[in-house]
C-alpha cells in the first residue's frame, strides 16, 4: 500500500536521470564554488598583510 523504494535505490535512479558533467567543469554546486574561492581569496589576504607586517618591522 505504501510502498517506496529504498533511499540508495531512489538516489541511484536519481543519479542516473542528470545529464552528465561538462568537460573541464569542477564544481557542480554554485555555493560549493562560492566557499571555496572564498577560502582560498582569504588565504592569500593573510599571506599578504602577514608578509607586509613582517616586513614593516624589520
Amino acid at each position: 500500500m505504501f510502498y517506496r523504494k529504498p533511499l540508495e535505490e531512489r538516489i541511484a535512479d536519481r543519479m542516473a536521470q542528470r545529464k552528465p558533467l561538462d568537460e573541464g567543469k569542477t564544481f557542480e554546486h554554485g555555493p560549493a564554488k562560492f566557499v571555496f574561492i572564498s577560502l582560498i581569496v582569504a588565504v592569500v589576504l593573510m599571506h599578504v598583510v602577514g608578509v607586509a607586517i613582517v616586513m614593516a618591522f624589520t
